[in-house]
């Protein structure tokens, strides 16, 4: 009688000597060969499964998951195999798992293989023949694999790691489904309900993430609220496999967590329980993650969870591990969308202050002896996360209920929390997160969740959509849905709320959007166009994208909750951008006449801007993030006029005046810890406030030096002297349309226009890195630059970087941003153009600006911030005005001066200002205006005298009245021109050597201060700037090697930028004009000094 394992080898054999045989044929026979092993073993080989991305058999017993087996062709490269993203994947998601091509079989658990069994090899003659114990060997292998339990997890990295696999392949699981219509019944079912009630703005792709990490982080919920939740429900080492019924996945089994069960766990929150209540009763419907759902139940119960909390207590400083695992899980399971969303834990610090804070408002500014506590007193979190603002409001309630010696009144205040405290959640893991963690804390205090229906209220919402009631009775899912949709409605729209506090996601690029699929303004878009006026007018911003910021909407919200209110507090932490930010300034004024006084703690930390303590020392952020970040608390009083009467002395208030509309700033520096140490039990009545005075027209929070501001500001905004400008194109593909050989430029622009057959674009995308984008479809613009008969006039020289003039292929149909609104009037005709942003994120002196007679790079001078282009003069072409009744022959130009700023330049200096060149007698030119503000703008007095202003918006330039010292300035400013743009004479005096012949490669660009560090050649005291190990540019002065412009170091950037190319003789003369020109500049700036004998200008 044959066995099993000698039938499957013939049907193998026979397979494949009928030479028709596939992957896909031989698994049948596996299938038999498996459940042979052991009784009441099935191997499923679902072709839904497979389609989904999932392998190819889920092996179970008793409907109890046991292991996976993905199976390959055979005598496919095994080795090759394990090494693909698919097995990554699955060793990543899938505890035990089985390799296979039919033949060789490789067992791996934890992604680690575990033991290899060869069955036979096949000869020239496609025979089969067995290898020694191949029978026995596999035999063990596969109840080794029956037998293998779900490791035990001990640290919470682990966990997490595990957790967000599995997580991955539900989701990917679901994604696939939602593709295959004949499968997606269930889960299409569930989108469309959470669509059309809850997030009507949810993709496919979107809705799978957000049901995987429902399923994950709920489960996990479950488990840490269930009986017993830090030692495995089964005790000790027990098997969780052993403890699942025959077919009710442990239903009916007293103390048993599973996937039935969970829902009963989950208290506070019905709507989550209602859930998993529907998962338990349809899991027919959803079989294709079922397996993986078991698999997540039983990892859980295999964990350790007292040495997993235990765990972070060792690694962080908080008591709140819960919250801490999240944010594990989350950077484990999708780094990008805690970014996109902005999701970054709260210190508990900071969360303290602010609570506190709030808490010292309420008493001392609306007579609120009980502060939070105080019944009447509702909050509103948001932005809610994992619910950290919440427990510690849940927390200071306790607190001062028992610190009254009011414990009897405990129960009655803390069922009263429960009607008064909110909270708005978007992502559905921190929602489940927050009220598991918040129903933990109220456990703890003795004040437990009671009956099915008690619950926090704390919604699946979007905060920044208009709530709405439905009033039609819907079934199924789609009723729970409607009613957290309703009841989160209810809180936007009537409950009085009076504090709103919170940590609001930050991210430029909004995932909320401001306007509905119409393209019209929705519930917040309306709000915030309030913040797009100031003084009464438009903003006037070209670029105001950052008022979209999400931390922007999210203030809009709080103020606007508060203003309908009537009076209340909001305290937030946010981005510290819209302090200073010149695209901020309605949304300031708009806080300043909204609330009474307002409160800026700036606790700094901005890697981006490099920000250092005032004594130069490191500033560290509170949060793990680059963007600076600072604490808000804005009071609506109810009565201003009684402010007056309030105690306002430093230890009582600490507010210090109580006059409407002030606004109070302070500054917190240094490391992290001290930024804790200063915030950790403390309140805003702790801190020394310094009184702002805001005012028109940009309204700043933070503190200036008024001696020098009202002499700034006398002066013409660049903006305001210019009629015309713009940001510098984006071309997205700097490495492909910008190049330094024009020659090499030409050809890759001539294979771009080539047809498909001649080069595909998928080869030519690889040879050049290049990539579609939302807004760009390489394969189009292949078509658009082949139609265009005058493509060759497209190639034009740019300004990209300091001194570095770059051939650039200036197409609209290549060029993300080509602004060529602005960009056209530097190629139609000679001009002159004045190149800065508009603020500067470093903490580099003011260095920002520069001129250039062509089209300009966006971060041509600012390495942070955009750059703007101001040319001194506008063109109009023939082709602009062909077919209206101004059709020109002629290319013409005129000054792009504004007519105001001319009026007041001619009343001050008693001259007429033209673009005649052959008016000399008593005129002055659009040039000499130029030169003369090139000349201020180039004094180290001004730069330093007006340091603080000149970072935060365009530069001002004050007007003198002395004709003598404004053509001194001229003069000052044309030789500086000159000098910029390489065209003085000067520049071919060079001042540095090059005295090695060699291969001219820069290999490594290093400045040498002194002659020991380089060679034993003697050398003057410059320096040397070594290219290689042998070439060098000698006798360059260290002064001139750390010259800025902007944000870059001129000397080692254009090296830097050439490194692994072969300088050509012209660079190596270019390369020594720059240190001439920045020679004579730093000559010409002292002299600029000079001749300003007096500041102000007058």
């Amino acid at each position: 009688m044959t066995t099993p394992f000698e039938t499957y080898l013939s049907k193998v054999e026979a397979d494949l000597r009928g030479g028709k045989a596939t992957e896909y044929t031989y698994r049948s026979s596996l299938e038999i060969l498996m459940e042979s092993f052991e009784r009441g073993i099935e191997a499923s080989n679902d072709p839904k499964h497979i389609e989904c991305g999932a392998p190819d058999f889920i092996v179970e017993k008793r409907k109890v998951p046991l292991g996976y087996v993905e199976t390959k062709d055979l005598g496919a490269d095994l080795n090759k195999i394990e090494k693909t993203d698919q097995l990554k994947r699955y060793f990543k998601a899938l505890n035990n798992i089985i390799l296979t091509d039919y033949l060789e079989f490789r067992w791996y658990v934890n992604g680690e293989k575990k033991r290899t069994v060869r069955l036979a090899d096949v000869g020239a003659d496609r025979r089969v023949r067995p290898t020694t114990n191949a029978e026995a060997n596999l035999i063990q292998l596969f109840r080794d694999f029956y037998a293998t339990e779900t490791p035990t997890v001990r640290t919470a990295k682990e966990l997490a790691g595990r957790l967000a696999g599995v997580t991955h392949f539900i989701r990917d699981q679901i994604s696939e489904v939602l593709k295959t219509s004949e499968i997606s019944a269930p889960f299409q079912k569930r989108l469309t309900a959470f669509k059309d009630l809850l997030l009507p703005a949810l993709k496919e792709e979107e809705f799978a993430d957000l049901y995987a990490q429902t399923m994950t982080y709920g489960l996990f919920a479950a488990k840490l609220s269930s009986t017993n939740p830090l030692r495995p429900a089964y005790g000790g080492d027990t098997s969780p496999k052993s403890d699942w019924g025959s077919s009710d996945l442990g239903e009916g089994r007293v103390g048993v967590f599973s996937l039935q069960s969970a829902y009963q766990y989950l208290f506070g929150n019905k709507f989550l329980r209602r859930l998993f209540s529907d998962v338990s009763e349809e899991l027919d419907e959803i079989e294709i993650i079922r397996p993986y759902l078991l698999d997540i139940v039983s990892l859980l119960n295999r964990a350790r969870f007292e040495e997993i909390l235990a765990d972070f207590g060792k690694r962080t400083r908080t008591e709140d591990p819960v919250v801490h695992f999240y944010e594990t899980f989350l950077a484990a399971y999708d780094p990008k969308l805690r970014e996109s969303r902005g999701v970054y834990y709260t210190p508990e610090p900071v969360v303290q202050f602010i609570v506190n804070s709030a808490d010292a408002i309420l008493k001392s500014r609306f007579g609120r002896a009980w502060g939070l506590a105080d019944p009447a007193v509702k909050v509103l979190d948001p932005a809610t996360g994992t619910g950290t603002f919440l427990y510690y409001v849940i927390q200071k309630i306790y607190d001062e209920v028992m610190g009254r010696k009011q414990g009897g009144q405990w129960q009655v205040k803390s069922k009263e929390l429960l009607k008064r405290i909110f909270g708005f959640e978007l992502l559905i893991a921190p929602y489940v997160v927050s009220h598991l963690k918040l129903g933990l804390l109220l456990k703890t205090l003795d004040a437990p969740l009671e009956g099915r229906d008690e619950r926090l209220h704390i919604y699946l919402t979007n905060t920044l959509e208009e709530g709405v009631t439905r009033a039609e009775q819907l079934q199924g899912l789609g009723s729970y849905i409607a009613e957290e949709a309703s009841d989160a409605a209810h809180v936007k729209k009537m409950q009085d709320i009076m504090v709103v506090l919170g940590n609001p996601p930050y991210s430029g690029h909004s995932a909320n959007a401001s306007v509905d699929k119409d393209g019209n303004p929705n519930f917040i878009g309306k709000l915030l166009r309030e913040y797009y006026f100031v003084d009464g007018a438009p903003l006037g911003e070209r670029q105001p994208k950052w008022l979209q910021d999400d931390y922007v909407k999210f203030i809009r919200f709080g103020e606007w909750r508060i203003d309908k209110t009537g009076h209340g507090v909001l305290a937030f932490i946010t981005n510290h951008g819209y302090l200073d930010n010149p695209t901020f300034r309605g949304m300031r004024q708009h806080l300043m006449n909204t609330f009474d006084e307002i409160y800026v703690l700036d606790l700094h930390g901005n890697s981006k801007k490099k920000e250092r303590t005032p004594e130069g020392g490191k500033d560290e952020n509170v949060f793990d993030i680059q963007q600076g970040v600072a604490i808000l608390l804005a009071v609506k009083n109810p009565n201003p006029h009684r402010l007056a009467s309030l105690d306002t002395s430093p230890t009582s208030a600490g507010f210090g005046g109580g006059r409407e509309g002030v606004v109070r700033h302070a500054h917190l520096w240094g490391l992290r810890e001290a930024k804790y140490a200063a915030l950790h039990n403390r309140d805003l009545n702790d801190v020394d406030w310094k009184e702002l005075q805001p005012t028109s027209p940009a309204y700043l929070f933070i503190p200036q030096n008024k001696s020098t501001q009202k002499e700034y500001e006398a002066g013409w905004k660049l903006s305001d002297i210019f009629l015309d400008s713009n940001v510098g194109f984006v071309s997205a593909r700097d490495k492909f349309v910008i190049y330094f050989d024009e020659n090499e430029l030409m050809r890759r622009i001539v294979e771009f226009r080539s047809e498909e057959k001649v080069l595909p674009t998928r080869e030519l995308a690889q040879r050049y890195s290049l990539k579609d984008t939302s807004s760009w479809d390489m394969r189009d613009a292949r078509e658009m630059v082949r139609r265009n008969s005058n493509w060759k006039n497209d190639f034009a020289k740019c300004f990209y970087r300091p001194f570095d003039v770059r051939p650039i292929y200036y197409s609209l149909d290549l060029l993300e941003r080509p602004v060529y609104q602005i960009q056209r009037h530097m190629k139609a005709g000679e001009n002159l153009g004045l190149v800065c942003p508009r603020r500067v994120e470093t903490n580099d002196p003011w260095q920002h600006l520069f001129c250039s007679n062509l089209i300009i790079d966006h971060v041509c001078v600012s390495l942070k911030t955009v750059d703007y282009l101001f040319p001194l003069y506008l063109y109009t072409t023939p082709e602009e005005t062909a077919g209206t009744l101004f059709a020109q022959l002629e290319t013409t130009r005129r000054p792009n001066l504004a007519p105001a700023f001319v009026s007041a330049l001619e009343e001050k200096l008693k001259v007429t200002v033209t673009s005649d060149v052959t008016v000399t007698s008593g005129a002055i030119t659009p040039e000499d205006i130029f030169h003369y503000a090139y000349a201020v703008f180039h004094s180290p007095t001004y730069r330093s005298r007006y340091a603080e202003f000149l970072k935060i918006d365009f530069p001002r330039l004050p007007l003198t009245s002395n004709k003598k010292l404004f053509f001194k300035l001229v003069a000052k400013g044309k030789e500086l021109v000159e000098l910029h743009l390489l065209k003085s004479a000067k520049v071919e005096e060079f001042v540095t050597s090059y005295p090695v012949a060699g291969d001219n490669k820069v290999e490594k660009v290093v400045f040498a201060r002194k002659t020991s560090e380089v060679s034993k050649t003697s050398e003057v005291s410059r320096g040397r700037v070594w290219i290689n190990a042998t070439q060098y540019f000698g006798g360059l002065p260290e002064s001139v090697w750390e010259f800025k412009v902007g944000g870059y170091q001129v000397c080692e950037k254009w090296l830097k930028d050439r490194k692994g190319r072969t300088l050509s003789r012209e660079d190596i003369d270019h390369y020594q004009r720059v240190v001439v020109a920045l020679k004579e500049t730093m000559r010409l700036m002292k002299e600029i000094d000079k001749t300003i004998v007096k500041w102000p200008i007058s």
